[in-house]
């Protein structure tokens, strides 16, 4: 009976931003993700780069933020993102910090896709413990968004190359934000992020050494299997069906895809932290453990922590504190 309460309850809530998505025809242009690339509608060509560039550090590796451009003021954290886009107003990366007591030890949190506000609880919680926390809104979020935006379809869409560009962005953006808080001089720097966020925390902490520990909540490895098969993203398979077939987002979407960074992510150095649902109809949890096992196939043993609850009711007590607490002790064992 609980179990069920728990279900519809998750239903519901996933519920409230089927209005805002809407499906669209599949837009392909290699030359958005690739600005060298001719603008083409090619999709073998967008897969073809595509697939180069998840071999590629350099894809993944932002300028260093010039200290002329950097503001740090009254709790906030504010430089020009080292991939501009179409939108002016999503090119300053913003990030609020809550100070946990010296510059020890930061936490970067990604959060999750169509998120309109930082969370209080967590800088709380954290800084608590006394990590700072750093919150930075991801491309086209909050301070970054588009006009009129009802959902968030420039960072992941039917428009491929866009969803590419834009997830590019944010870990540029992240591991930007890694090199100013070491320049800061805090010692220890980890990330956390939740849903599409953690795919932003994994890739940053796979390619940036400089961070110690990676919390991966509600997480798997191939973005191109969750948006194919999740709950929330039913408006992007029903945009792509009978266009585009699973295999060819996946080519598409390869640079995003954690499962191929694995044996980063295994590094020696890096703790890695999951927090899992294993009532998720957003990110199915056989995704998520082709993620887990494709890091212990890597040669790391990561911490795994499974809650029997949904992908919206991770927010609801008594899993939220348990996810916290698991977090709370990866970051004191990194």
């Amino acid at each position: 009976m609980f179990n069920r309460m728990l279900d519809l309850w998750d239903e519901r809530r996933a519920a409230r931003g089927d209005a805002a998505k809407r499906p669209m025809s599949p837009i392909i242009d290699t030359s958005l993700p690739f600005p060298d690339a001719s603008p083409s509608s090619d999709l073998d060509a967008l897969c073809e780069r595509a697939e180069r560039a998840a071999d590629d550090p350099a894809f993944f590796t932002p300028a260093t933020v010039a200290k002329k451009d950097l503001r740090w003021k009254d709790g906030w954290i504010s430089f020009p993102s080292p991939l501009p886009s179409d939108l002016e107003a999503n090119d300053t990366v913003r990030a609020s910090v809550v100070a946990g007591g010296g510059r020890g030890h930061a936490l970067v949190v990604f959060h999750h896709w169509n998120a309109r506000e930082r969370s209080s609880r967590l800088a709380r919680y954290f800084a608590g413990k006394g990590v700072t926390v750093v919150q930075m809104a991801m491309p086209f979020h909050m301070e970054r968004q588009r006009p009129g935006a009802e959902n968030v379809d420039d960072i992941l869409s039917a428009d491929l190359g866009r969803t590419l560009r834009s997830m590019r962005q944010a870990v540029l953006d992240g591991r930007a934000l890694v090199g100013v808080l070491r320049d800061a001089g805090f010692a220890r720097v980890s990330v956390l992020g939740m849903s599409l966020g953690s795919w932003v925390a994994g890739l940053v902490a796979a390619h940036d050494r400089r961070v110690g520990c990676a919390g991966l909540f509600l997480s798997a490895g191939s973005l191109a299997d969750m948006a194919w098969t999740g709950r929330a993203t039913r408006h992007v398979c029903a945009s792509l069906d009978g266009v585009v077939e699973l295999a060819q987002l996946r080519r598409a979407w390869a640079p995003l895809d954690l499962t191929r960074h694995a044996p980063k992510l295994a590094r020696s150095g890096l703790t890695l932290q999951f927090v899992l649902a294993r009532r998720d109809t957003v990110v199915l949890p056989e995704l998520s453990e082709q993620l887990v096992e494709a890091v212990r196939q890597a040669g790391d043993d990561p911490r795994v922590r499974w809650l029997d609850c949904g992908h919206y009711s991770l927010s609801l007590p008594p899993y939220i504190l348990g996810a916290g607490r698991s977090m709370a002790a990866a970051l004191a064992k990194a």
